[in-house]
């Protein structure tokens, strides 16, 4: 079974977008995939961390959007965090600016996944 760690909160920074996980979540000995993929039926983007040569699927929710659109505006960088231990998640920008290109218009992802993804990132 896949581990998930839902991300609970951001925050813009100067030039970064930190996104919160529980501080239950041990990011120690974690890397980042530089991948990104979609959970259509959660209506969420999920970004790929290894640990222990095995995947934790990092969900990020609609409510996190907002944030995730700023950060591309801007071009920032954007880093998972459990308060005391950070991850700078390589190729987000690049990753999420290539999955809402795709799913804009593309009823294969759900029209639910469509709507929301036109709704707050076009």
């Amino acid at each position: 079974m896949k581990k998930i760690w839902q991300i609970i909160g951001s925050e813009k920074m100067e030039n970064k977008v930190v996104l919160h996980v529980p501080n239950s979540v041990n990011l120690e000995e974690v890397s980042a995939c530089g991948q990104m993929l979609v959970d259509s039926d959660s209506i969420g983007f999920i970004y790929l961390l290894e640990k222990e040569n095995e995947y934790v699927y990092t969900l990020i929710p609609k409510s996190i959007w907002h944030d995730c659109k700023g950060g591309l505006e801007a071009q920032s960088t954007f880093i998972l965090t459990n308060g005391e231990t950070n991850i700078e998640l390589v190729q987000f920008q690049e990753e999420l600016e290539y999955l809402v290109e795709n799913i804009k218009g593309n009823g294969n992802y759900g029209d639910e996944m469509v709507k929301e993804v036109e709704a707050i990132f076009l």
